[in-house]
């Protein structure tokens, strides 16, 4: 079997670890890994297959070379090192938002629009951590009743932030606990309410507190009045299903929850779709796992799908407010499905193709 050069830049972040131990997992077929990252994390030793490697600082000529480069660092720095990458003949497979949402760059889902990423100059985008799950999850169903419309509300871990959100959580958790935190600390005397974590504002990432908490706040608020993310999964679905005029409207929340991402999705078809039927499509739909028996409490949980590859579906039921609705709850690993698998996957498709790195041609 042929044997690929492959670079993962944010090699040491939460991300960018997943994706070496997905490639290890799933044996692709790599040759040399190249371990990229900022100054910051340069000089680190990250092990892949049982050696050791050093990270290197990311540069401009850090993909001699290379065939295949999965990115998981900001927009910012993906904007100004993809294109470097694909001139030096890389195929780029883009974690961040730099790309998705243009016209001449495929935003791929493998189980669902895996011919797009043969379109490719050069570039891929892997989409947002929860638009993925969704629309593995929804789009099986969609092409049997046709959606007509789509409401979520996510539940998003602190895993899908990073690190120092991980840290956040983590540090307030203990410093709650160690003071024997109760409802006396919640109803204080004086009327002020809330746990005050004991972190400076300086230690925080997030904008409030996340220890035994939640707040309908992921990224930045836009003039309409939601959150990037929130209009991230509106428009990437859109792009991903082929279908630019969905209506779509999401509200995202995160949790304290270190490790995978849920939804409640409530779907609205052009024809009827019983909760049986769903459940028989999802069960044959590629990348999906149905987790569905309430009589037994079992329904995707985040705590069993973190560190595996499906997406969850359970509380498969009839929205009986309307004549062809249905409500479904989704959960998955959104640093594996969410993030490095997908980008792998996508890898594995033009692999799989004959795809030539850069020129987007078959062999």
């Amino acid at each position: 079997m042929k044997q690929y050069n492959v670079a993962v830049v944010g090699a040491t972040g939460l991300v960018g670890q997943e994706m070496m131990r997905t490639l290890e997992r799933r044996r692709f077929p790599v040759k040399k890994i190249r371990l990229l990252a900022s100054e910051r994390s340069a000089g680190r030793n990250l092990k892949f297959k049982g050696e050791t490697g050093k990270v290197e600082i990311l540069g401009n000529n850090s993909f001699k070379g290379i065939d295949y480069a999965l990115f998981s660092i900001g927009a910012e720095l993906s904007k100004e090192f993809s294109p470097v990458a694909a001139r030096s003949g890389a195929v780029v497979i883009d974690n961040s938002n730099a790309f998705r949402m243009d016209k001449d760059v495929p935003l791929v889902v493998p189980e669902v629009n895996p011919d797009a990423a043969f379109e490719h100059k050069s570039i891929i985008a892997n989409p947002n951590c929860s638009t993925i799950q969704m629309v593995v999850a929804i789009y099986p169903l969609h092409l049997k009743a046709g959606i007509k419309r789509i409401v979520v509300s996510t539940y998003q871990s602190v895993s899908g932030w990073g690190k120092e959100a991980v840290e956040q959580m983590k540090a307030e958790t203990k410093k709650i606990v160690a003071s024997g935190w109760g409802l006396s600390q919640i109803y204080r005397p004086d009327g002020h309410r809330g746990v005050e974590s004991g972190l400076s504002q300086k230690g925080k990432v997030l904008p409030h507190q996340i220890a035994f908490n939640l707040f309908p706040h992921i990224d930045k608020f836009e003039e309409n009045g939601y959150t990037k993310e929130e209009m991230k999964m509106v428009n990437e679905t859109r792009k991903i299903m082929d279908e630019p005029r969905m209506p779509l409207t999401a509200t995202c929340v995160r949790v304290p929850v270190f490790v995978s991402h849920s939804e409640a999705v409530n779907l609205e078809f052009g024809k009827k779709l019983t909760a049986s039927e769903a459940k028989k499509i999802l069960r044959k739909a590629p990348g999906v796992a149905v987790v569905d028996d309430p009589a037994r409490s079992e329904y995707p949980l985040p705590v069993d799908a973190a560190g595996t590859d499906p997406v969850y579906v359970g509380r498969i039921r009839e929205d009986r407010s309307i004549p062809f609705g249905l409500n479904l709850w989704v959960v998955s690993d959104n640093l594996r499905k969410g993030a490095a698998l997908n980008a792998v996957q996508i890898a594995e498709l033009l692999i799989k193709q004959g795809t030539v790195p850069f020129t987007g041609r078959k062999r």
